[in-house]
């Protein structure tokens, strides 16, 4: 699966769960949420996936978690925020190069339409 194809399809899913939930609710809602989603339409997806850092040929494992691995080529990682920011987009770029994943969706839910929310990014 080509990562605009499964992006665009990850963000209806968001969209669907975001025109059915709004927005003030919890991180841990959407990502339940979206998860059973992305499963009702076939998707598979990993939530909280540890994600190791190597440091001198040995994997530590240090606490960083993704939020959702979609179909093992897609980070998402979701906020419920008034504001997005460079701080956001950093863990997710990290996350991204630490799980050797290409590509990446930031999506903060706490927004009144959903597509202003999404960020792209691709390493």
């Amino acid at each position: 699966m080509q990562f605009d194809k499964l992006s665009n399809r990850v963000i209806e899913c968001a969209i669907d769960v975001h025109r059915h939930l709004g927005a003030g609710l919890l991180e841990s809602a959407y990502e339940r949420c979206l998860a059973y989603e992305l499963e009702c339409k076939g998707i598979p997806c990993a939530v909280q996936v540890p994600v190791p850092v190597t440091y001198k040929r040995v994997r530590l494992e240090c606490g960083y978690r993704i939020d959702m691995l979609v179909d093992e080529h897609l980070i998402i990682e979701l906020k419920s925020v008034d504001k997005l920011m460079n701080i956001h987009q950093a863990q997710l770029l990290t996350y991204m190069k630490l799980a050797k994943v290409n590509t990446g969706l930031l999506i903060n839910f706490n927004v009144q339409i959903l597509k202003d929310g999404i960020k792209r990014f691709v390493l």
